[in-house]
């Protein structure tokens, strides 16, 4: 039987001052246009689609193995505005692989990580520079940027863990989080 290659350890650099990874092998770009479903106000949503389609986030990630025994790592750069007051949020996933967690570690900005439950027990933990926030198996989450600059953080979840995006679709999440007034508001429903 021959013997399976091992990965081969490598180094990554980040300009953090613009929160992006430098040499990524995957660069995800999710515009308005992609973050239909996601918001409460859909008017909304179109009139800032039809107004050019920015972009909402983006994900830089380095190609790692999905399986078990690997971490998967990427930088994710939320970028700052509402629609209809609404927050700029990523799209939001549960793992397909339900018993795996994940941490991100905030690097700049100011925002939320909404986590929820299949039951929809819901927790907003707050998220600032140097700031760590643990999302335990099971509970599906998704970032927010509540500040004035780019919410930026550092990812990591197990390499099986996988993206179950379809689960959000249909579920949607039990609370929102707006700015209005200069103040963060979550409101449920």
């Amino acid at each position: 039987m021959a013997k399976k290659p091992l990965f081969q350890p490598f180094g990554t650099d980040f300009d953090l001052m613009l929160g992006v990874m430098k040499d990524p092998d995957n660069h995800i770009v999710r515009n308005a246009s992609s973050m239909r479903g996601c918001y409460a106000d859909k008017t909304a949503l179109e009139e800032l689609v039809e107004k050019g389609d920015p972009v909402h986030y983006e994900v830089f990630e380095k190609d790692i193995p999905e399986e078990y025994g690997h971490l998967r790592i990427c930088i994710s750069r939320l970028r700052m505005g509402t629609v209809g007051g609404e927050c700029f949020m990523t799209r939001g996933h549960y793992h397909a692989v339900p018993g795996t967690a994940e941490i991100y570690l905030c690097l700049d900005g100011e925002g939320y990580m909404l986590m929820k439950t299949p039951e929809n027990d819901c927790i907003a933990e707050r998220m600032c520079p140097g700031r760590m926030v643990y999302v335990p198996p099971y509970w599906a989450h998704r970032s927010i940027n509540t500040g004035g600059k780019p919410l930026v953080s550092f990812c990591v979840y197990p390499g099986e863990a996988g993206h179950n995006y379809g689960d959000i679709e249909k579920e949607g999440f039990p609370e929102r989080i707006y700015l209005r007034e200069g103040k963060v508001e979550i409101i449920s429903g």
